[in-house]
């Protein structure tokens, strides 16, 4: 009422012995790699999720190949794709799910690639033949999908689920087979009666055990068996192999 200044509200607390705190100062974090990407990013410009997912994926890919699903760390696929852990969580959900989505995503690759070959425009065994070479020279330079495989079968499939794309690529890859054979069989090429999931089974596999165990074979068989020469001459193999058994 005096119009003297009240002291109590000083910093330092004098008249009154009782002066409020001080303010805490503001602790400035260090960003994180993700903000540092949401900064450097051009306004209006979102993240790309599509692209995003695929680095994650490709990252995703080579870990859980190099050290399956158990030895593989989330740690080393977010470094492997320049991402902060937290962002794999946010599009895959745990270390599981994104070795389903590895799973799917190896499977669906092969099978693209095999409908983009174009076989329906051949004559039945030369489109044989490109099928089994096709299958034989993606295994050769992508031995990842061979040790993913590996890795899945080991543990019974446990993470391979049977979701509408793998159902759809899956037929489509069975549906090439049998359009072949049936092809084969009007022309007088082929015998009826060929199971089209055998025929797929077969070209897989002559590939698939050479590949997975071409240097203990080395060892037994006393040849190189990883050599380029090995290799082309086990593709010529797999194809006369292949034709002869469907051949009438």
């Amino acid at each position: 009422m005096t119009g003297e200044r009240d002291d109590r509200t000083s910093l330092t607390g004098e008249g009154s012995g009782r002066g409020t705190k001080p303010p805490r100062p503001k602790i400035r974090r260090r960003p994180t790699e993700e903000k540092k990407a949401e900064r450097a990013r051009p306004a209006g410009k979102p993240r790309d999720a599509d692209a995003t997912r695929a680095k994650v994926l490709q990252a995703a890919i080579a870990e859980f190949a190099d050290k399956g699903l158990t030895g593989a760390r989330v740690d080393e696929i977010a470094a492997r794709a320049g991402f902060n852990k937290r962002m794999l969580y946010h599009y895959f959900g745990s270390k599981e799910e994104l070795f389903e989505a590895v799973l799917e995503a190896v499977y669906t690759d092969v099978w693209e690639a095999e409908a983009a070959l174009d076989l329906d425009g051949l004559p039945a065994d030369q489109a044989l033949a490109q099928l089994v070479a096709f299958t034989w020279t993606y295994y050769v330079s992508h031995p990842e999908f061979m040790t993913l495989l590996n890795h899945e079968n080991l543990l019974r499939a446990r993470h391979f689920r049977p979701t509408e794309t793998v159902g759809s690529k899956a037929r489509q890859s069975l549906d090439l087979a049998a359009r072949i054979l049936d092809r084969g069989v009007a022309a007088g090429l082929f015998r009826p009666g060929i199971d089209p999931v055998q025929l797929n089974i077969t070209i897989s596999a002559i590939g698939y055990y050479y590949l997975t165990n071409r240097y203990t074979a080395s060892i037994v068989y006393e040849r190189d068996m990883a050599t380029p020469e090995a290799y082309a001459a086990r593709l010529q193999f797999n194809i006369e192999t292949i034709l002869a058994m469907v051949a009438i």
